[in-house]
């Protein structure tokens, strides 16, 4: 059986983090070897908490070597327990306290125009992530995390989905590659998490395993009414062939995404910022969650630094018929919201459509019109939902009809 297992991160650069070595050894007791530049503040603390831990895990006899970088509770505790389930065979979880009210904000047809990608095994980018307000936090467990990492990181995002205030963002947690992201959910599900990322997807059979394996796990722990979206991503040429099964599969499929990188290295295309390589595709991945009556939802775009290049790649992706996007820098959510909210003109659009929609309602007729044009049920609910969103966005005030019926 092994004796030493390492978890966490050292090194230059590394902030908020720990790493930790640990041994089981023959001699008696627990000795540990801490090294932390807030020792005279906290030592006491996390010792008190890797003490703690070895008893609850029952290890008598080990040494254990921390090397802290301004490290809180929940992230200690996920780097140990990672250390210990290397060492031992045991199914306790050391569980952090549960942040009250830390249940996430979402529904079915929130809005997801922002999605912010973290790396799953990175700390210091998740303590502070709901500040910047995106509409979901993603904790990464694939791409961003270095293979011999990612059994570490499943601790550290099961910890920070219970310990983190992500001020309002939904929170959603991108799985790894199925089958091998069967596992991950074991660790995750049965904690705060809203909407699972299903990376890579190629088929409605693959979103039937992991659904079953969601119930399995939430049997296990006897959770009853939890509802756990799903949002499949698109990255091959074969899962856009694919598209309409894939977001037909189940009731609980709420948006469907695509990923450029993956979908263009698979097509052995160039991608570029006019993305005319992927046009067909991102078309054919629109129709499909329109059809389905799930939410479309674009691929990240790559270069952080050009905001100008952003906007234009935001109107297209909403010319298309997208509702949101992801990103991989907090400074890119500000430039997508403003690019998807509705513009001035479609704002009015909107607000005449729904007042002759009300009006021809109190008249008792049958029909709606706008002038000399005939108002269809669909164009009502897109406008309705326009409207929703400005109101969100406090583009306009709530008493918005009655000042335009006062003004007339």
């Amino acid at each position: 059986m092994k004796q030493t297992a390492t978890a966490g991160n050292q090194g230059k650069g590394v902030k908020s983090d720990c790493f930790i070595r640990l041994s089981l050894t023959k001699s008696k007791g627990i000795k540990i070897n801490l090294q932390s530049k807030v020792d005279v503040m906290f030592g006491n603390s996390i010792r008190s908490l890797t003490e703690e831990m070895l008893q609850f895990f029952e290890i008598k006899n080990a040494e254990i070597e921390i090397i802290d970088t301004g490290a809180l509770d929940f992230v200690i505790a996920a780097r140990i327990e990672a250390a210990v389930k290397q060492l031992i065979k045991t199914d306790k979880e050391f569980l952090t306290p549960l942040l009250k009210g830390n249940t996430g904000n979402t529904a079915k047809d929130r809005f997801r125009f922002t999605r912010l990608y973290l790396p799953g095994n990175t700390p210091k980018l998740m303590l502070n992530a709901g500040l910047h307000h995106p509409d979901g936090i993603i904790l990464d467990l694939e791409d961003a995390v270095a293979p011999d990492k990612k059994f570490e990181a499943r601790f550290l995002v099961r910890n920070a989905l219970r310990s983190l205030n992500f001020y309002g963002a939904e929170h959603m947690v991108r799985i790894n590659q199925i089958p091998k992201g069967l596992e991950d959910i074991d660790y995750i599900i049965q904690h705060p998490v809203n909407l699972i990322l299903v990376p890579k997807c190629e088929s409605k059979e693959q979103i039937t395993a992991l659904n079953k394996r969601i119930q399995t796990v939430l049997s296990k722990h006897k959770i009853k009414n939890r509802k756990i979206w799903l949002m499949p991503i698109i990255e091959s040429a074969l899962g856009v062939v694919h598209a309409y099964e894939i977001a037909s599969a189940a009731d609980n499929l709420v948006a469907m995404a695509i990923g450029l990188e993956d979908y263009t290295a698979d097509i052995g295309a160039k991608r570029t910022n006019a993305a005319t390589e992927s046009f067909v595709a991102r078309n054919q991945l629109v129709i499909a969650c329109k059809a389905a009556g799930i939410q479309a939802i674009d691929s990240v775009f790559s270069d952080v630094s050009d905001m100008e290049a952003l906007r234009e790649n935001v109107k297209q992706s909403k010319s298309l018929g997208f509702e949101g996007m992801g990103c991989i820098h907090p400074r890119q959510i500000k430039v997508i919201k403003e690019a998807f909210a509705p513009d001035a003109e479609e704002i009015e659009k909107a607000k005449r459509i729904i007042l002759a929609f009300h009006e021809a309602k109190e008249k008792g007729l049958g029909v709606v019109s706008l002038g000399s044009k005939m108002i269809d049920p669909p164009v009502v609910k897109r406008a309705e939902r326009t409207i929703q969103l400005a109101l969100k966005m406090k583009l306009i005030s709530s008493d918005w009809m009655q000042k335009m019926k006062e003004a007339e």
